[in-house]
This record gives structure tokens, sequence and C-alpha cells, in this order.
């Protein structure tokens, strides 16, 4: 499912929607080059699960952990990290609630994991004309809500 924002208000709301519809346990694995909306979009998801702190990128600190939603957010931005790096993490804690309340993982730049979960939702956010972007959001055996799918920006 492709879908056109028109701008970062859109790329928000999408994110809102988004995160109005996970439930705990729920992996969003993000792809799309630097400043394609991939941080955006997490902060989207985040004020949908009604967490008000700031959501910012954890480029450096690799994970941020919001824990006063309606369910806890693990973001996670494997940017600086090789593949053999991102296996030493063991992701899986967080997608299997293992050590940690389960909640909802997004993780930036996805394409760096050497393994993925069994479900998850990769969403790829491209550059369009004239400073749009697109989102593609395909489902990995999981469903995604009719509020989603029918979505237009």
């Amino acid at each position: 499912m492709k879908i056109f924002l028109a701008d970062t208000t859109a790329t928000q709301k999408l994110g809102i929607t988004v995160g109005q519809s996970l439930n705990a346990g729920n992996v969003i694995l993000l792809e799309g080059d630097l400043g394609a909306g991939k941080t955006t979009l997490v902060q989207g998801i985040g004020e949908g699960l009604g967490i008000t702190d700031l959501i910012v990128s954890p480029t450096f600190t690799l994970i941020n952990e919001y824990t006063q939603g309606r369910l806890p957010l693990y973001h996670l931005d494997l940017y600086r990290l090789e593949p053999n790096e991102v296996a030493a993490l063991n992701l899986e804690t967080y997608w299997e609630g293992i050590e940690v309340t389960p909640g909802i993982v997004a993780i930036e730049w996805a394409e760096r994991m050497p393994y993925k979960p069994e479900s998850y939702l990769s969403v790829r956010l491209t550059y369009g004309h004239e400073n749009t972007r697109q989102v593609e959001i395909t489902p990995h055996n999981c469903a995604i809500s009719e509020e989603i799918a029918s979505m237009r920006m």
C-alpha cells in the first residue's frame, strides 16, 4: 500500500493513525534515506500512543524507551551500526517482551538488521516531487487496520 504525503504534517498524521491502531508486540521496520521522515513518523506514532515526551532520534543512544503512553514505545536507530553489531543487540528481547514490558518497537534503518521478527510492518519512506514524500507500508504476517489501509494524505 502506497500513501503520498504532502508535508511533515501529513507524515505526523499518518504516524498518529498508525500509533492508535497498534497492539503490544507490534514491530515497525522503517527504511528510507536521511531526511525521508522516519523520525517524524515515529513521533506521530508516539503521539497516537498518548506519549507526551519529546521523541527524538536515538542515533547516538541507539535505543530510546518511552513508557508513559497507552503502550511503551521502544525507538531504535541502527544508522551507525554494521549488521554484526546489530546482531549483538539482541533486538528480539524488545519484540518478544523479554525483560521489558511488551510494547511497540519502531526501528529506523531496519535494512541493517541481519534478521527480522516473524511479524512486522515494513515502512519505506521515499522522496517525491517538490518536497513531498511517499510511504509504502507492507505487512509481513500481520494485519493493518482499516484506518491505515484507507488513508489518503
